[in-house]
């Protein structure tokens, strides 16, 4: 995608109804020694760099739960669009675990220190509405019957974005992210 220069939005979706992404499959993460771990956590924060570093502009439509490695995938993502019943959190301190692709850099940059330690610390879920009130989505929208409302706002948004000058918006993209780094 990074290369592909027809590419103008990536829309991040789940095939799964009612699931944007649950995250590690705890299961099989106990199974793994130490540098299994290590090795898994690394190439994750990897793939989750890679998105945050995609040239255009990424949209997470967050249908259902996004928990631990799920959100911090619509956190890697530039905008994320949930559905008022969508489930977030980064849920890992429940499991006795760290948030380890990213999470605890880019939560508090959308939400602010005290509310992402506050969420971090607790474990604790939230819906779509309180996610939207609290700047951690673009977009909270009811859910329809199909169950792809964040999807259909997502495209909805994509599609604001691609008349607008593709190098204009690459480079606001960099501009900002390089910004946020000073």
């Amino acid at each position: 995608l990074r290369f592909d220069e027809q590419v103008r939005v990536v829309v991040f979706k789940s095939q799964v109804k009612g699931v944007f992404c649950a995250g590690a499959d705890l299961k099989e993460r106990a199974k793994m020694d130490d540098a299994e771990v290590g090795e898994f956590v690394r190439r994750l924060r990897n793939l989750m760099d890679e998105i945050a570093a995609l040239p255009v502009p990424t949209i997470a439509a967050i249908d259902g739960y996004a928990l631990g490695g799920g959100l911090e995938l619509a956190l890697a993502c530039d905008l994320r669009v949930a559905a008022s019943s969508a489930k977030m959190g980064l849920i890992e301190t429940t499991r006795g675990l760290l948030p380890g692709a990213g999470g605890t850099q880019r939560l508090p940059r959308c939400v602010g220190i005290g509310l992402a330690k506050e969420l971090i610390f607790t474990g604790r879920q939230i819906d779509g509405e309180q996610a939207a009130s609290m700047g951690l989505v673009n977009h909270s929208v009811p859910q329809n019957s199909e169950g792809d409302a964040a999807y259909q706002r997502a495209l909805a948004l994509a599609k604001e974005i691609l008349p607008q000058a593709p190098f204009a918006v690459k480079m606001g993209k960099l501009a900002i992210n390089k910004g946020m780094e000073v």
